[in-house]
Protein backbone atom coordinates (compact mmCIF):
# COMPACT_ATOMS: atom_id res chain seq x y z
CA UNK A 1 0.00 0.00 0.00
CA UNK A 2 1.12 3.27 -0.79
CA UNK A 3 1.35 6.03 1.06
CA UNK A 4 -1.55 8.05 -0.87
CA UNK A 5 -3.78 4.80 -1.31
CA UNK A 6 -3.39 5.04 2.80
CA UNK A 7 -4.51 8.56 2.62
CA UNK A 8 -7.52 7.87 0.50
CA UNK A 9 -8.85 5.13 2.31
CA UNK A 10 -8.58 7.16 4.95
CA UNK A 11 -10.51 9.96 4.00
CA UNK A 12 -12.56 7.75 2.07
CA UNK A 13 -13.69 6.14 5.43
CA UNK A 14 -13.69 8.69 8.19
CA UNK A 15 -13.81 12.01 6.22
CA UNK A 16 -11.23 14.21 5.41
CA UNK A 17 -11.42 16.26 8.40
CA UNK A 18 -11.41 13.48 10.98
CA UNK A 19 -8.76 11.34 9.20
CA UNK A 20 -6.67 13.88 9.86
CA UNK A 21 -7.65 14.22 13.26
CA UNK A 22 -7.51 10.54 13.91
CA UNK A 23 -4.15 10.54 12.02
CA UNK A 24 -2.91 12.77 14.93
CA UNK A 25 -4.03 11.87 17.39
CA UNK A 26 -5.02 7.89 17.51
CA UNK A 27 -2.93 5.71 19.11
CA UNK A 28 -3.78 2.29 17.59
CA UNK A 29 -1.01 0.31 20.23
CA UNK A 30 0.68 -1.93 17.73
CA UNK A 31 3.72 1.00 17.30
CA UNK A 32 4.64 1.20 20.97
CA UNK A 33 2.67 5.10 22.36
CA UNK A 34 2.86 6.72 18.21
CA UNK A 35 0.65 8.10 17.09
CA UNK A 36 -0.45 6.92 13.49
CA UNK A 37 1.11 9.93 11.76
CA UNK A 38 3.94 9.00 13.80
CA UNK A 39 3.87 5.31 13.19
CA UNK A 40 4.26 6.74 9.50
CA UNK A 41 6.93 9.01 10.00
CA UNK A 42 8.89 6.36 11.71
CA UNK A 43 8.67 3.99 8.94
CA UNK A 44 6.34 1.47 9.45
CA UNK A 45 4.57 -0.29 6.86
CA UNK A 46 1.68 2.02 5.41
CA UNK A 47 -0.22 -1.30 4.95
CA UNK A 48 0.05 -2.37 8.80
CA UNK A 49 -0.74 1.01 10.03
CA UNK A 50 -4.01 1.24 7.81
CA UNK A 51 -5.21 -2.46 9.23
CA UNK A 52 -4.26 -1.08 12.45
CA UNK A 53 -6.48 1.74 12.22
CA UNK A 54 -9.31 -0.61 10.76
CA UNK A 55 -8.72 -2.51 13.58
CA UNK A 56 -9.15 -0.02 16.68
CA UNK A 57 -11.77 2.02 14.96
CA UNK A 58 -14.04 -1.10 14.38
CA UNK A 59 -13.85 -0.58 10.44
CA UNK A 60 -16.24 -3.63 9.33
CA UNK A 61 -13.19 -6.25 7.11
CA UNK A 62 -15.03 -5.83 4.22
CA UNK A 63 -13.93 -2.05 3.81
CA UNK A 64 -9.95 -2.92 5.18
CA UNK A 65 -8.92 -2.54 1.30
CA UNK A 66 -9.93 0.71 1.44
CA UNK A 67 -12.06 2.47 -1.72
CA UNK A 68 -11.76 0.36 -4.99
CA UNK A 69 -7.96 -0.76 -3.56
CA UNK A 70 -8.69 -4.40 -3.90
CA UNK A 71 -11.06 -4.28 -7.52
CA UNK A 72 -9.44 -4.76 -10.42
CA UNK A 73 -11.02 -2.99 -13.26
CA UNK A 74 -14.55 -4.22 -14.97
CA UNK A 75 -15.24 -6.10 -11.91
Amino acid sequence: MKLSDFWLAMESEFGAAYARHLARDLVPGDFGDLTVEEALSAGHDVRSVWLSVCRVQEVPQERWLGPDLGKKPGI
